[in-house]
C-alpha cells in the first residue's frame, strides 16, 4: 500500500481484519526522494544555484538512485569523484548511505530485514540531516505496516499497480 493515511483509514474501516503492508516500492521511493532533496539543497547551498550540466551533484542525480548492487566499478569511481567535488560536508554521501540501507531491507532475508528496519527506525529520526530525520519519523509511524512485509512473505501491490499503469 501507498503510505497515504486515506488508504490506511479506508482499509481499517472497511476491512478491519486485513493486514496493512506498506509496499517496498513506496518505502524505497520515499528514500530516493530524500536523497534527491538533500542533493538539491546541498547544490543550492554550495553553488547558489539549481543544478545544471557541469555541476558535480547534478551529474550524478540519477546514479544516486541506483542500488549499490547495480553499480559498476566505473560508476562507483565516477560517483565518488563527483561526491568529493560537490559534497564538501558529506551530507549527500550520508543521505545516499541511508537510502542504500533502506533498499537493503527488501533484499534481506526476513530476520535480517527486521533487524535492518529496527536499526533504521532507531537511527534515522535522530540523523543530523533534517530530510533523513523526517523520513525516519515517517517510517517509525508506519513501522507495523513496514514489518508486515516480512510477516506476509513479501506481500506487495505490484501486480495491481502494474495493471493500473502506476
Amino acid at each position: 500500500m501507498d503510505p497515504f493515511h486515506g488508504y490506511a483509514n479506508a482499509i481499517r474501516d472497511e476491512l478491519p481484519e486485513a493486514i496493512t503492508v506498506l509496499d517496498a516500492f513506496h518505502v524505497v521511493w520515499l528514500g530516493g526522494q530524500v536523497v534527491d532533496e538533500v542533493r538539491r539543497r546541498v547544490q543550492q547551498d554550495t553553488l547558489d544555484h539549481r543544478g545544471r550540466a557541469g555541476d558535480p551533484l547534478y551529474e550524478i542525480r540519477r546514479t544516486l538512485q541506483i542500488g549499490a548492487e547495480h553499480l559498476t566499478t566505473k560508476k562507483i569511481t565516477r560517483l565518488n569523484t563527483k561526491l568529493t567535488a560537490g559534497d564538501p560536508l558529506h551530507v549527500v554521501t550520508l543521505a545516499s548511505h541511508c537510502y542504500q540501507k533502506l533498499r537493503a531491507v527488501y533484499h534481506a532475508r526476513p530476520e535480517a530485514g527486521r533487524r535492518l528496519v529496527a536499526e533504521i527506525l532507531a537511527s534515522f529520526p535522530s540523523c543530523p540531516i533534517q530530510e533523513v530525520a523526517r523520513l525516519g519519523r515517517t517510517l517509525r509511524h508506519w513501522r507495523a505496516a513496514i514489518l508486515a512485509y516480512f510477516d506476509t512473505d513479501g506481500a506487495t501491490n505490484d501486480p495491481t499497480e502494474a495493471v493500473n499503469g502506476v
